[in-house]
Parts: structure tokens; sequence; C-alpha cells
């Protein structure tokens, strides 16, 4: 059969898709773009936000109308967390975001049968990781290794625990081969993504942590880089640079997650940090890496959150530094505590956001300004107008070059400017 997939939400939902491709392929069907004529279409939801839960409706809708005789099956987070609003779609399949490889025997089994299916099991109730095959989103130059699933932090304003479940983790060993796997098959970058990878290790009860997965997947594709997905800022510690600092492939790029700089906001937030604790990652990551990349994620107009909460958030990342600055305004979240608590109006919210933002803009500025001059090891991935190629040094800042059919390879980058918003620069050899 014909199936094609429609993904929305993290980088954990886009690795699951590209597995779920790979086992319908290895099982002899076809793959077909979102628009192209499928005899499936699978919508893999996402519901991080009330926003997000829409645009997953919104997509099973649309993929109805526009494909009327094929059988729509939709699974991931929103019909894990919202099961009733799943089955008021009207899908031929609802699956949750769990157990991926029974997915697609339920697919193949309706697609068969012509009847309705539906598999949800209790999230909180998971206790072992599934083992996906571990790839790359269509032709993609780096690939996605999932180590971790699930999340114990139950931030105020988060549902994902409830659609996720507890934290289980990859064993190290089964990791590095999968790693090993990757580098052979000319990945040049592999990306460590999970829904919360700064816990891996915790369930499995060895006294591992993240650093010591990070040596061992570094030493099991010593010929590809690794980079980081998002960390909790309390895995920054002086041993994990200490060690991590003197790994030849480990991308000197960081994200860790703020969401505020105001210790009363953090704590309504459920975090388990407060601002001195995120500044010492910070300054650690400075210490034991040259101008690392460190970046992250703020919401602005929080519950409750004053304008001098704000103020204190604003001085907060320009004490920071951030290379780089994703920011939301707060989105109610039902099903969370933060949905009950006294709510800061959408615009001002939104104004706030607005104000994050400019102060980001100026910091990634004088981030790109910093580069000028610095020789990087640049992947090459798409070409652009004009005769030229573009790529993402380690620290994931983009750099576009003079030059043809440099896809997928690592070339030496002088950096000789910036426009603010990304680095160009001149080929100066083969890594």
């Amino acid at each position: 059969m014909k199936v094609s997939f429609y993904t929305l939400g993290c980088k954990v939902n886009q690795y699951e898709t590209q597995a779920m491709e790979h086992l319908l392929r290895d099982r002899g069907h076809e793959i077909v773009p979102p628009n192209g004529e499928a005899d499936a279409c699978v919508v893999n939801t996402c519901s991080v936000t009330a926003s997000s839960d829409q645009k997953s409706r919104q997509a099973v809708h649309r993929l109805r109308r526009e494909h009327p005789g094929a059988l729509i099956a939709v699974c991931g987070c929103y019909i894990q967390t919202h099961p009733d609003g799943g089955r008021a779609l009207g899908a031929d399949l609802l699956a949750g975001s769990g157990d991926r490889r029974g997915f697609v025997d339920l697919l193949e089994k309706a697609m068969a049968e012509r009847r309705p299916a539906a598999s949800i099991d209790a999230a909180l109730a998971r206790r072992s990781f599934e083992v996906l095959p571990a790839g790359g989103v269509g032709g993609h130059t780096r690939a996605m290794l999932k180590v971790e699933d699930g999340c114990s932090n139950f931030c105020t304003y988060c549902i994902i625990p409830y659609a996720r479940g507890p934290v289980r983790s990859l064993p190290a060993e089964q990791a590095a081969v999968q790693a090993a796997e990757l580098a052979a098959a000319g990945y040049r970058e592999i990306v460590l993504t999970g829904i919360e990878i700064s816990s891996w290790g915790r369930d499995l009860h060895q006294g591992k942590t993240l650093i010591d997965l990070v040596e061992t997947l570094c030493a099991a594709a010593p010929k590809a880089r690794l980079r980081l997905g998002s960390l909790e800022p309390r895995t920054i510690t002086r041993e994990f640079c200490r060690r991590a600092s003197v790994l030849p492939n480990l991308c000197g790029h960081f994200h860790l997650s703020l969401q505020s700089g105001c210790d009363a906001t953090l704590k309504r937030m459920g975090r388990k940090y407060d601002s001195a604790r995120y500044y010492e990652s910070v300054a650690l990551l400075n210490q034991y890496f040259s101008r690392p990349a460190v970046t992250t994620d703020l919401i602005t107009g929080f519950p409750q959150e004053t304008e001098e909460e704000f103020q204190q958030t604003l001085s907060f990342i320009r004490k920071c530094g951030f290379a780089k600055m994703h920011i939301f305004p707060y989105s109610i979240r039902p099903g969370t505590r933060a949905a009950g608590m006294e709510q800061v109006p959408k615009q001002v919210r939104e104004e706030r956001a607005r104000r994050a933002a400019e102060a980001a803009a100026e910091m990634h500025r004088a981030y790109l300004e910093g580069c000028v001059g610095a020789v990087y090891p640049v992947l090459f991935e798409q070409p652009r107008d004009g005769g030229r190629f573009a790529g993402h040094a380690p620290n994931y800042m983009e750099v576009s070059v003079e030059g043809a059919d440099l896809h997928n390879r690592v070339r030496k980058v002088q950096i000789t400017g910036t426009d603010g918003e990304i680095l160009f620069g001149e080929l100066r050899g083969i890594v």
C-alpha cells in the first residue's frame, strides 16, 4: 500500500515518523509525500499546547477532504491525552504515543479488513523503552538517534508527562550500535533526541548519566559529529564539562531550557532550578568551551507574571548572552495546573514576547559578529540562490559560501561576515 505521513510537533515525533516509514518500507509498502496519492494517510499528532491540538485536528479534517477514499490513521500525543477528541474525528485508526511497531501492525490490519481500530494504552504505566530504527528525515545529512522517552518533571504548564509517561532509556550498548550504523550509512552528524535526555539512565539503575552515554557514542562513531538535544540546566556540572570538552566530535552547541529568568516565575512553573543555578551552567560552558553556542527557550506572560518579573527575565537573558532563543507567549494548556492560575492578558503576553525577541535578536547578532574571522568545519546541506551552498557549523550557526556539489560534505570555512542572521565565509580546505 501507499502510505503518507503528516507530522506535527517535536523532533521525537519526527524521529518516530521516520522509524515507522522505515518499518513500512521493510514490509514492502511505499511511502509517498503528504500531498501524494495514498491508500492510507497517517497523522502523527502533537499536544504540547492547545494550538497544537487544534492543528492536529485540522490536519485530520484536511486529509479526510483531500483523500476521501484513503484510510485515515491518527496517532501521537493528542490521541494519547484526548482519546475522546480523537474518536470525534472519525478516523479509521486511533493509537496513542507508544508502541510504534504495534501501530504499523494495526495499520496493515485496518487496511486489509477495512474496519475501524483503536489502541491507546496508559502512558504513566509504561516502563520499557521501545527500540526503533534510527535514521534521517528525507535527504537530510544529519540523523536523529532517540535515546530516551518520557518525562517525570511535571512542570505546571506541561501535559507531556501524561502524554509520554515516565523516563525510559535506551541502553548505552544499543545506542552505540545504532550510532555506528548511522555513521557507516554516511550520516555526518547524529543528533541525540528524546523527551528529556538529561534524565537518560535514571531508570537503568547502573549509576550512569548522560555524559557516560555521550562518551560512548562519540567513541562508537568517531567520524560523525554528535549534537545534543535540549538539556535540563542542572545537567551542566563541572564534571560534565570537564569530560565533554575533550570529546573532539561533540558539537559546542548546548540548548539549555530556561523558560523564565525570574525565580518567582520559575517556582510557579515547577522548574527544578533557579536563575543562579542556571547561570552557573552558562558560566561553566563558557569556561570549558571556546565560544560555545548556548541557546534556550523562553515563555513570556506566564500566569501571574508581573512587569517587574518580566524585567528580571530581560536582564537575566542579557546577562547570559544567548546565541539564539526560541520565544513563545504563554499558551493555556487545558489539563495543567497553570491553566487554573490567574492569567496574564493575551496582548501583554505577546507584547512581552516581542520585547524579548528584540533582545534575542541583538544577542544573536553579537554572537555571529564574534564568529567573524574564525575557521569552522561546516557540514553542507543544501544549495542556495546565487551559486551558494549552506550548511551548519558545530555551533549550529548557518554558514553560506560560494560553491556547488557540497551536499553532505564537511569543509573548513573561514567566516568573513554576517548579515545578523547567518554567517558568510570562504572555503579553506577539507577537514
